[in-house]
């Protein structure tokens, strides 16, 4: 994780492109076409490409989307609505809703850093609640 002038950017972590690949290979062996295996291994080394050219820069007022090098989105954090992280032990999905649009990501990057910039910088932001009714 680097920081300057309070940013940081989180560090790439490959592991669910790399869950998804070993997935799509381990379907080879089973009696059907190749392409479940064809098309899970290459949705596979998509999302291991995105984890070498993404990166998240939160900053001091938004969380910056990177893409080698080039800035491609900012999230101003007055803009949200609410966060969550599904299965982040996995990685899993990273979610978050704006005033006009929600965002669901694979989380290509350390769970763990991910969780504490968002506690860090959306501590006040309530994050969605399960739905409690008898």
């Amino acid at each position: 994780m680097s920081s300057s002038h309070d940013s940081v950017t989180l560090r790439p972590d490959p592991r669910l492109p790399l869950w998804v690949v070993a997935l799509g290979l381990a379907l080879l062996p089973l009696p059907w076409h190749p392409w479940p295996t064809f098309v899970i291994s290459l949705f596979g080394l998509f999302l291991l490409i995105q984890t070498v050219s993404l990166r998240l820069e939160f900053e001091e007022r938004a969380l910056i989307v990177w893409q080698n090098g080039r800035e491609l989105r900012r999230f101003p954090y007055d803009q949200w609505l609410a966060w969550r992280l599904f299965a982040s032990w996995l990685p899993g999905l990273f979610y978050f809703r704006e005033t006009k649009s929600i965002h669901f990501l694979p989380i290509l990057f350390s769970p763990k850093e991910l969780k504490e910039q968002l506690e860090t910088r959306l501590a006040p932001l309530q994050q969605p609640k399960k739905n409690s009714n008898p």
